[in-house]
């Protein structure tokens, strides 16, 4: 199965279309307990993600594929090795697990400051010690992998890829990354559920890109398909993605992305859909609009 299980919302109130809060521990189990008969097996977690390890580790995920990413290391931080190592650890305990599938850095822009190769070899310890089974990081922009590719090359990495946001695509970074035997996950295929509202429900800071929603309904509406079916079928239509990781509300919202996922159509969006302004594809420039 290519899709991940995205659980931030599991750990905190997430998502710029999310009415529902923070996750209740029944809805959450319901959504993983359909995800695995389904065969995700998958899981996209965080550190950072509020009490979201906590809360997998008391369902049991044992069986599951987990992959965390590491916060950003303290300035302060005297030795890197331990911090790093006594931060995995908590999450092991957290998670209830024995090894973590892979580790990424959330911060990776790290690894070019002056503690950057000690930050990678503690890493490789890690995998080196049967800990963490793959490392890597979760990149913004394609500028942080010209500036990392040379010196840390991952064996996995995560990366926003949806409608509006394709740069990754059409800098050549996928296919470099699928040749080199790079894992390739990438988030954010619904832009935090932004792609997904209806006009009348978009925030009104989002008018200022009035002509990318009215060529996205206009295509929407030409080939009679919705906004999650193109978004799902977008990203399932590229060759060098390993997973795709979707964050869900409910399990209704998750009963859809299944059902998309088993459907074959595909429609290719009109090429001005693609923009590279990232006060709208980069979700932490939004709270700097009005």
């Amino acid at each position: 199965m290519q899709l991940a299980l995205g659980t931030v919302q599991f750990g905190l109130d997430y998502g710029v279309a999310n009415t529902d809060g923070k996750m209740d521990t029944t809805t959450m189990t319901s959504i993983l307990q359909q995800a695995w008969a389904k065969g995700i097996d998958t899981l996209d977690t965080a550190i950072s993600y509020g009490e979201s390890e906590k809360r997998l580790g008391m369902t049991n995920v044992e069986d599951w594929r987990i992959v965390t990413k590491l916060p950003e290391i303290p300035n302060e931080c005297t030795n890197i090795n331990t911090w790093i190592l006594n931060q995995v650890q908590k999450s092991l305990l957290r998670l209830r697990v024995t090894r973590i599938s892979a580790l990424l850095l959330h911060r990776p822009d790290q690894l070019l400051e002056s503690n950057g190769v000690e930050i990678w070899k503690a890493l490789q310890d890690l995998k080196q010690k049967n800990i963490v089974e793959k490392i890597g990081f979760s990149v913004y922009d394609c500028n942080q992998l010209d500036a990392l590719w040379d010196s840390f090359q991952p064996d996995i990495i995560q990366m926003p890829y949806n409608l509006l946001d394709q740069r990754f695509m059409i800098s050549g970074w996928m296919k470099k990354m699928n040749d080199a035997g790079v894992e390739i996950h990438v988030r954010s295929i619904f832009l935090q559920g932004l792609l997904l509202m209806s006009k009348s429900d978009r925030p009104e800071k989002f008018n200022h890109w009035k002509e990318i929603w009215e060529v996205l309904d206009a295509w929407l509406l030409e080939y009679d398909i919705t906004a999650v079916e193109a978004a799902i079928g977008f990203a399932m239509d590229n060759p060098y993605i390993d997973k795709i990781v979707v964050g869900v509300d409910n399990i209704q919202q998750l009963e859809e992305i299944l059902s998309i996922t088993l459907k074959s159509k595909v429609v290719h969006p009109p090429k001005s859909l693609n923009i590279s302004d990232v006060r709208l594809i980069n979700p932490s420039q939004w709270n700097k609009l009005s």
